[in-house]
């Protein structure tokens, strides 16, 4: 029986040692676990919290390019559009000389036309172009994958921005 039931000596010293070992342990090592717990936790809030921030000025960035992209498509249909009016105005101008002047100005009405036609499509190929080349590199940055190429962008596009602002 003496194996299965301790002896009052034996269990008091157990009890003794337990209850100095559980102070000390409530003295000294429950408030350093638990302040570690709540720097830790606060650390990872915190984090979550500037995560959060990244996606929203990312979200924010992603606007701005798309409304920079939907002007330059504004843009380009303005200009289009003038041209085509531009173009028009000039044909039906050439189109009433020939009328007035006869067969013999019909010629030369036509080949002003044509340069004229061929000036203006030149000028549209080039402001398309540019227009081209300027959504290519805002998709280009859009496009971006890492982390630290779009912080470059960021930086970029804020430095555009604020040049822009002060001129």
């Amino acid at each position: 029986m003496d194996l299965l039931v301790p002896s009052t000596g034996l269990l008091f010293w157990m009890s003794l040692t337990f209850l100095v070992v559980l102070f000390i342990l409530w003295k000294f090592g429950f408030p350093v676990i638990v302040k570690m717990v709540s720097e830790r936790k606060a650390f990872i809030d915190d984090s979550l919290r500037k995560a959060h921030e990244a996606n929203e000025k990312l979200a924010n960035i992603q606007k701005e390019s798309e409304s920079i992209l939907q002007e330059a498509r504004e843009k380009q249909a303005s200009i289009l559009k003038e041209a085509a009016n531009t173009r028009d105005a000039i044909v039906e101008k050439a189109q009433d000389k020939a009328r007035e002047e006869g067969a013999r100005l019909i010629s030369d009405a036509k080949i002003e036309i044509d340069n004229e036609k061929q000036a203006a499509i030149s000028d549209i190929r080039k402001q398309v172009a540019t227009l081209s080349v300027e959504i290519a590199e805002k998709i280009l940055r859009e496009n971006l994958g890492n982390d630290k190429a779009q912080m470059d962008l960021i930086d970029r596009m804020l430095d555009d921005v604020s040049s822009a602002e002060n001129k």
